[in-house]
């Protein structure tokens, strides 16, 4: 189950199963479900909630000799008739303890009206206990969920009240920036808003953004990149473009930017300083989507757990964040065919993780995965269907490079009405949209040094000294353009396929 509620929670206790383990990293917002699925069950009342420092509490009385995990079991298992009891911190001891594993298998035989729920936020359940639990997920709160706790929220907030009374369209807007909140960080941003008392609409759908980017910043794992690059930043590339525009024809600018009809991704493989970083960024910006940043090196660090739990980790951030752009930058670093053989089965339970994500997501999270090397990449990333398409950035044409050179031109203030830019393309002849922006900048840079306006000499200068990349790692790079020529559409010029 992707997402614990009350309803699927009460149908699988009627089902007759007793013993449960939720991997959620919200606390919060599990005991909430609890505590309502509780009072649905005749007899229940409210739940026994276990913790390692205090034992058990109830309506905020405390059990006596309840603190240590054994005795707090034999006091569930005691309890006659129904009752639900909740243990926040059971998975840090079960591990390695036979007596515990023991008293849950007897209760899950036992338990008849009773209920025992395990929460942990990492799925470390026993292997002798798998069979006697049903493992579930806490994801977050569907737009039903979110809309009928927003209404709710309008009967407590005044000034929430008057922003919807003047904006009959807002509660719509603010379903669309609270998805992948939870219901207490929609809770948080709306008790922000009031404090601030903003009267406008736009200061809560601030607020709400405001929460998504302190989850990034907590995670860890990720990056929030600030951004701001334009379509007219991008020379060449016309095979991009036109993929962007017509899905943005297709399905309109307004549902993929509200997560409605978001496309699944792309996977951008090409030379290094090519631009694929530059598309990324222009995807978020002409969708209007916040751009999250996931680095395969932190993933398999260790300093989140281990790889497979970082990844979970920050795939549920980035559904936390939705709609968004996640850039997994350099993908091949992480899920690699040589990966399964440095790293074994790590590397093979996160390409596991991240594929049955990609394929059962529901969030809408557009997934831009960068790589220099696609060709390391297993066979079961680059199947149709994973991706919308897999594009290759090769390195841009003659017309391409003059249209870079220009661009590089405007953000240095370069007036290039006295420079040749066409001769400075031609030579510029196997030259990477980086490289050519080096040597705008290094022309830039000695004109500034002597004092003087630049000249075309200084471009031509700076191009005579230059060897480019694809000079120096011919072969390589031959390599890669060869496997790309019939796997990935060009990113730019004639598209025959």
């Amino acid at each position: 189950m992707d997402n614990v509620n009350v309803q699927d929670l009460l149908r699988i206790i009627e089902s007759g199963n007793s013993l449960f383990y939720v991997v959620t990293d919200n606390e919060q917002s599990t005991e909430r479900i609890v505590t309502q699925v509780a009072a649905r069950i005749k007899g229940a009342g409210s739940p026994f909630v276990w913790t390692c420092t205090e034992g058990f509490i109830r309506e905020g009385a405390s059990f006596k000799d309840t603190v240590n995990p054994l005795p707090a079991l034999d006091f569930a298992i005691a309890q006659p008739g129904s009752a639900t009891f909740l243990f926040k911190d059971l998975s840090n001891f079960w591990a390695n303890n036979p007596f515990i594993i023991r008293k849950l298998k007897e209760f899950a035989v036992r338990a008849r009206s009773k209920i025992i729920i395990v929460i942990g936020e990492e799925e470390t359940v026993p292997e002798r206990l798998r069979e006697d639990l049903v493992i579930l997920y806490q994801g977050i709160p569907v737009v039903a969920e979110i809309k009928a706790h927003l209404e709710l929220l309008k009967g407590r907030v005044p000034l929430l009240t008057q922003a919807c009374a003047a904006d009959p369209e807002l509660v719509g807007k603010l379903v669309v920036a609270a998805q992948g909140l939870s219901l207490e960080d929609i809770e948080r941003s709306v008790g922000a808003f009031n404090q601030s008392q903003a009267s406008s609409g736009s200061e809560i759908v601030r607020a709400f953004f405001e929460t998504k980017q302190q989850i990034i910043r907590k995670s860890g794992i990720m990056e929030f990149v600030v951004n701001d690059t334009a379509m007219d930043h991008l020379g060449g590339m016309e095979n991009l473009k036109n993929w962007l525009q017509r899905r943005e024809t297709a399905f309109g600018l307004d549902n993929i930017s509200s997560g409605v009809n978001m496309p699944k991704g792309v996977l951008i493989m090409g030379i290094s300083g090519c631009g694929k970083s530059l598309f990324v960024k222009v995807i978020a910006t002409r969708w209007r989507l916040p751009l999250i940043r996931l680095d395969m090196g932190v993933v398999y660090g260790g300093a989140f757990g281990s790889p497979e739990s970082s990844l979970r980790r920050a795939l549920r951030t980035a559904e936390a964040i939705a709609p968004c752009v996640l850039w997994i930058d350099e993908i091949e670093a992480g899920i690699s065919s040589q990966g399964f053989k440095a790293e074994g089965g790590a590397a093979s339970r996160v390409l596991g993780s991240f594929l049955t994500w990609m394929q059962e997501k529901n969030a809408p999270v557009f997934v831009a995965a960068t790589a220099n090397a696609i060709e390391i990449l297993p066979a079961e990333l680059l199947r149709k269907g994973r991706f919308d398409e897999i594009f290759y950035m090769g390195l841009p044409d003659e017309t391409a490079r003059e249209e870079i050179f220009r661009i590089h031109m405007k953000k240095q203030n370069i007036d290039p009405s006295g420079i040749d830019v066409g001769l400075l393309a031609r030579l510029a002849k196997r030259f990477s949209g980086a490289e050519v922006e080096q040597v705008v900048k290094s022309a830039a840079f000695e004109a500034l040094a002597d004092k003087r306006p630049i000249v075309e000499e200084d471009f031509l200068a700076v191009l005579r000294k230059t060897v480019p990349l694809a000079v120096t790692m011919n072969e390589q790079i031959g390599s890669i353009e060869a496997w790309a020529f019939k796997r990935a559409v060009p990113a730019s010029g004639q598209l025959n396929r």
